[in-house]
């Protein structure tokens, strides 16, 4: 058995910051005359930004040009960068750091993976940056999860080889990638919608050490 080596998901593990990409795409589509729910939202949960645009404007019945389409592209992810410009150490999830000290205190590799293309400046809004030893966000990959590419990268960044790798993730297409990747896969979240996970935990408070260090083979 080989070292192993820990592979986390940003939004929804680690910080919440889904509630900043809704209330951006709230804002932009009441600025176009309708308003966006909730409910909604919940068909842009791991989806890039340009297909999010697509449906809002399906949405709101409204088609209009390459340049503009672009210039509310970036409207919305300004928006987004103000609210994540005031986050601080009090936006991560209860316990992570808990776990985040065990892993670096026993010197397990760990690693970032997530699609955002802002993981670096959050990370170091939140003071959490330290704990990695690579960082795999959207600007390292071509294809989205469940393509396990970002899994696959930040195994070899860590140098742990995919099936020695524990990955915490809190979307089924995250589960997905990481279960491909013959990794261990650890949803964060509802039992019911991760249902293809290894283990599951509502969140990181249900994650006991001696979990942990059965994961690790401490």
């Amino acid at each position: 058995m080989g070292k192993r080596g820990f592979i986390f998901d940003l939004d929804g593990v680690i910080v919440d910051t889904a509630k900043y990409h809704y209330l951006a795409w709230k804002n932009l589509a009441n600025e176009l005359g309708f308003d966006f729910t909730e409910e909604q939202n919940e068909a842009f949960k791991g989806v890039s930004r340009r297909r999010c645009l697509e449906i809002l404007l399906e949405l709101g019945g409204i088609t209009v040009d390459e340049a503009q389409f672009e210039q509310w592209l970036h409207e919305k992810n300004e928006d987004y960068l103000s609210y994540i410009a005031r986050m601080d150490a009090s936006e991560i999830l209860p316990d992570v750091p808990r776990v985040l000290n065990f892993l670096k205190e026993n010197h397990v590799p760990m690693a970032l993976g997530s699609a955002s293309k802002n993981a670096i400046p959050i990370l170091e809004k939140v003071d959490l940056l330290s704990y990695f030893d690579t960082v795999v966000d959207g600007n390292k990959v071509t294809r989205a999860k469940p393509d396990p590419e970002v899994f696959l990268i930040a195994a070899r960044d860590i140098q742990v080889s995919p099936e020695n790798c524990v990955v915490f993730e809190d979307a089924v297409a995250g589960i997905e990638a990481a279960n491909s990747a013959d990794m261990i896969s650890v949803g964060i979240g509802d039992p019911g919608v991760l249902s293809e996970a290894q283990h599951v935990f509502k969140d990181f408070t249900e994650i006991d050490i001696k979990f942990i260090k059965q994961l690790v083979h401490i």
